[in-house]
């Protein structure tokens, strides 16, 4: 195993987890904006009012993209064991 199979399988892991997190990480931002042009609209400025709408958006984010993401890991985490027996020639 040399140094660029390291970096490899390291910027592999890097996208993944990008990917993984990304539906959960926009939903959660959009609907902070949005939530946030509301509070600028009305002059509510609560604190709580933001966390829950966030907290049922990425709920529902998840459950939607849930599967996806489920298949994206299993299939990073096949390829990385399948990639055993060359790394250790």
């Amino acid at each position: 195993m040399n140094e660029q199979t390291v970096i490899d399988i390291g910027t592999q892991a890097a996208i993944m987890s990008m990917k993984v997190a990304a539906p959960a990480l926009l939903t959660i931002m959009v609907t902070g904006f949005i939530v946030s042009l509301f509070q600028a609209a009305t002059q509510v400025n609560e604190q709580t009012l933001s966390f829950i709408p966030k907290i049922i958006a990425m709920s529902v984010a998840l459950f939607i993209t849930g599967p996806w993401i489920l298949q994206t890991m299993l299939k990073f985490t096949t390829d990385i064991f399948a990639y055993i027996p060359k790394i250790t020639e």
